[in-house]
């Protein structure tokens, strides 16, 4: 483990669903030519779990592999790495990018579902403006995913502090259930004045 260079997290299901067939290529590419650590928790179709393993084996220090399911395990993945990569093909909600923003991890996802209504991308204007919580990238191909997740290493690298300030905006979303129902009690008392203005109630 090197404090100096960026750890880069991923937990799920190894399933295309989650965006393994533009990850693994990815991290193939990277693996020798990239100074960056990856750790990686999850189990599934074996094809994918073989390539981890293989990737594992040639560069054991940059590669950290389990095979397994551990929610306590992902947890601590969750918030001791640096970027929480989270590039599913489609995610009609997803919460690790909840728990990476909770615990201070940038997440990077595909631009999709709930996974853009959650993380606000970083670009020289949401930086400025303070709401910049991670990196998104809207074609689903691994070279979208390499120019975004280079942004996110290069940040991270380049300026401590925009790194800082992007950690604490996503540190100090709310994303709890508190606020969730108190938008869903407005939603109904909006809806019930409605009627009652139209004379339904």
């Amino acid at each position: 483990v090197r404090e100096d260079v960026p750890l880069i997290g991923l937990v799920g299901r190894l399933a295309e669903q989650k965006g393994w067939g533009l990850v693994i290529p990815l991290m193939e590419r990277w693996v020798e030519h990239r100074d960056v650590q990856w750790v990686i928790l999850g189990n599934g179709e074996a094809r994918y779990a073989h390539a981890l393993e293989s990737l594992a084996r040639k560069r054991p220090d940059r590669v950290a592999v389990r095979l397994e399911f551990s929610d306590p395990l992902a947890h601590k993945i969750e918030a001791g790495c640096d970027l929480f990569l989270m590039p599913s093909r489609y995610e009609p909600c997803g919460l690790n990018q909840l728990y990476s923003l909770r615990y201070g991890s940038v997440p990077v996802v595909h631009a999709i579902g709930g996974l853009i209504d959650t993380v606000c991308n970083t670009t020289e204007e949401t930086l400025q403006h303070g709401t910049a919580t991670g990196f998104a990238f809207t074609k689903y191909d691994l070279e979208s995913l390499e120019i975004c997740l280079l942004k996110g290493v290069e940040l991270y690298s380049r300026n401590p502090e925009l790194w800082s300030k992007l950690v604490h905006a996503g540190m100090t979303q709310d994303w709890s259930w508190s606020k969730s129902a108190e938008s869903y009690l407005a939603t109904y008392q909006r809806a019930r004045e409605l009627a009652a203005i139209e004379g339904r109630l």
